[in-house]
């Protein structure tokens, strides 16, 4: 029993369809058997068939094996139907062609969506599937992808909210702060020529999110020292309530890597300091959740990527408003 199931595996696996002519001499006169399909079924005249994975005719009977019963067995050969035999061979080898091209295909669809959501951006270093922001970095001579964290920043004593939409009070001060806590960021960039990949495909949970284009919607803003803060912005405001902002921006290239992934780098190498990624709306406001990150070429190793949840935790950004439905 254990040869029978072993050769049956073995059958199974390496699928031997091997057709062995015979002397025309012993050929019945009511049909051939098929020269350039292969066979994996015999038919007989009757209508019944024998799924067989090799055959080979010996005189007047075809001798077979049984991929039903894993078996030699005979058959005589003026029972087999051989144009139905060969007929049904051709179709299967057809149907299995194709339906090999159909995988084949999908296969490179998916691999050409698998490669636009997970560009190289290095030799041999590929963005994960995942949403996140990442910085790239080159350690001790070797590439590595860091995950920026989005971190919000206060408005002077927490008075802000999430983006700067509301009215100040010129009274209470002539000039406002955008404030990171501390003075250097979890994420510190040994290249001074970092680059950054946005995701900008389902990071919005809103279909329309995108206010304004890429190229527009985010700047790097390098970040000023000042009492154990890092100042992202200032907010001048006038008497007359007329607010304008100011921040120390750095000139910037931003370009499509796939649909579902931007870059975005320096001009120039960018001054040892602190800097932060920021989103501005249409009109130009700050969005107080940012991307902080340090440039420090004699920083210690940056802490292993934490990859977090995007359902859970995915980044506060801009939003849009909904138009609102007809009453």
């Amino acid at each position: 029993m254990m040869r029978c199931r072993n050769l049956a595996s073995f059958v199974f696996f390496v699928l031997i369809a091997s057709c062995l002519s015979a002397d025309p001499a012993f050929y019945q006169s009511d049909g051939t058997p098929p020269q350039n399909a292969q066979i994996t079924r015999l038919i007989l005249k009757d209508g019944s068939f024998e799924p067989i994975s090799q055959y080979s005719i010996e005189n007047d009977r075809v001798r077979y094996f049984s991929t039903q019963r894993y078996v030699w067995e005979e058959l005589p050969f003026s029972l087999i139907d051989w144009t139905a035999t060969e007929q049904y061979a051709r179709q299967a080898t057809t149907e299995s062609s194709s339906r090999m091209n159909e995988a084949l295909a999908m296969a490179s669809v998916a691999k050409k969506e698998e490669d636009a959501r997970r560009p190289f951006v290095a030799p041999g270093l590929r963005l994960p599937s995942s949403e996140g922001v990442f910085l790239l970095d080159v350690y001790q001579s070797k590439s590595e992808l860091n995950l920026l964290v989005q971190n919000e920043a206060d408005l002077n004593k927490n008075m802000g909210g999430n983006i700067l939409r509301g009215i100040f009070n010129p009274i209470a001060s002539s000039k406002q702060n955008v404030e990171l806590k501390g003075l250097h960021a979890r994420i510190q960039s040994h290249d001074l020529a970092p680059a950054i990949f946005f995701p900008i495909s389902a990071a919005d949970p809103q279909a329309d999110q995108d206010v304004v284009s890429p190229k527009d919607r985010f700047r790097i803003v390098q970040c000023e020292n000042k009492k154990g803060k890092r100042i992202v912005a200032v907010y001048n405001i006038a008497i007359h309530g007329k607010v304008t902002q100011r921040a120390q921006y750095i000139e910037i290239k931003i370009e499509p890597v796939s649909e579902f992934w931007v870059k975005i780098a320096p001009l120039a190498p960018l001054k040892p300091g602190e800097y932060a990624l920021v989103e501005l709306d249409e009109k130009g406001t700050m969005n107080l959740f940012v991307w902080d990150f340090g440039a420090d070429p004699t920083a210690p190793a940056n802490p292993t990527i934490e990859m977090e949840n995007p359902e859970k935790k995915a980044p506060v950004l801009i939003q849009k408003p909904r138009k609102k439905a007809d009453s």
